[in-house]
C-alpha cells in the first residue's frame, strides 16, 4: 500500500509540472507560428495542427535527453 500512496504523489507531481510548463509554453511568443503550422478557420470551427512546432519541440527533447545521457 505505501508503493501505490508513493506512485500517486509522483504521478500528481509530474502532472502538476506539465500543466506549469503548458502554461508558461503559452507565453512564449511564436511558440505555434512557425511556417508549416496548419491553420484552417472556417465560419463555425477552427483546426489547428502545429506539425513544425511538434517536430522542433521533439527535436529539441531528443538532443535533451541524448545529452543527459552522455554524462
Amino acid at each position: 500500500m505505501f508503493d501505490l500512496g508513493r506512485s500517486f504523489i509522483f504521478i500528481g507531481i509530474l502532472l502538476v509540472t506539465i500543466g506549469v510548463v503548458l502554461l508558461l509554453l503559452n507565453k512564449v511568443p511564436g511558440l505555434g507560428k512557425f511556417p508549416g503550422d496548419i491553420l484552417i478557420e472556417r465560419k463555425n470551427y477552427t483546426f489547428y495542427f502545429p506539425i513544425v512546432s511538434c517536430i522542433l519541440m521533439s527535436l529539441l527533447l531528443s538532443f535533451i535527453f541524448w545529452f543527459m545521457g552522455k554524462k
